[in-house]
């Protein structure tokens, strides 16, 4: 997870360089409430298009009997929603502890860049880069007060369910609200989310982590293809100019 030299160097060549995104993904206004209990059966999201998981960031592409994904958004006033199908073949949580290498565990990542300003977030809020893991816990890197990093527990800023079919392929539905918090957030003092309204424009990734019983994630796979820098493409923890952007609409 650390930013080294030459990456660094790589990512600040692909800042200049300027790179190159689609418009904004619309994403539409809950016309009801949406209650997040991994079921997705509220009529509001009959008006949320699917989008898929389908860009490698890390490891081989899984086949799709192995890992894939797609998910749908809408938004309202006080927050975003998720709802998201996975078939996942294996599900892998070996870290008790959620502060210790929850990425190599099985886990939704969620990118959030509430003005879309992008840049580094590394070791500020500038962007957000939210693991959720399957037993719910939100986990981010944030700021230490002498200019270091630490993984830090978020777990107020979103909230999760997810159910699994009973049937082959075991389909995964798992709904996520999360709250959107600007960059004068810090976790030692915690400032209001933001309200959203229709027009406004966020940046935004998604990603899976799918690990089938190694020591490591095999694959992280994600919503929007990122330029690689020096073959790397896992750049979305430190960089949120590779997101992707996300435009609300009523």
């Amino acid at each position: 997870m650390k930013l080294n030299k030459i990456m660094l160097a790589g990512w600040l060549s692909l800042i200049a360089a300027g790179q190159v995104f689609a418009a904004p993904t619309e994403v539409a206004k809950a016309s009801s409430p949406v209650v997040i209990d991994g079921k997705a059966d509220e009529a509001a999201w009959d008006n949320a298009k699917w989008h898929p998981l389908k860009h490698l960031m890390v490891g081989t592409m899984p086949i799709p009997a192995d890992f894939s994904g797609r998910f749908k958004m809408l938004w309202d006033e006080d927050q975003l929603y998720l709802q998201v199908e996975i078939i996942d073949d294996v599900l892998i949580d070996t870290h008790p502890n959620p502060l210790l290498a929850y990425w190599d565990d099985d886990c939704l990542e969620i990118f959030i860049d509430a003005d879309a300003s992008g840049g580094n977030h590394l070791k500020s809020y500038n962007a957000f880069a939210y693991h959720i893991a399957l037993d719910g816990n939100v986990v981010d890197i944030g700021p230490t007060s002498n200019g270091g990093q630490e993984f830090v527990l978020l777990n107020e800023h979103a909230t999760s369910r997810w159910t699994r079919e009973d049937t082959s392929p075991y389909q995964i539905t798992w709904e996520v609200s999360f709250r959107v918090y600007p960059d004068t957030f810090h976790h030692n003092k915690p400032v209001p989310p933001l309200s959203l309204s229709a027009e406004q424009v966020l940046g935004f990734m998604l990603a899976y982590c799918d690990n089938d019983g190694s020591e490591e994630r095999e694959h992280f796979v994600g919503s929007h293809e990122v330029e690689p820098v020096n073959g790397d493409r896992n750049l979305g923890y430190i960089d949120a100019s590779v997101f992707g952007k996300i435009k609300l609409v009523d």
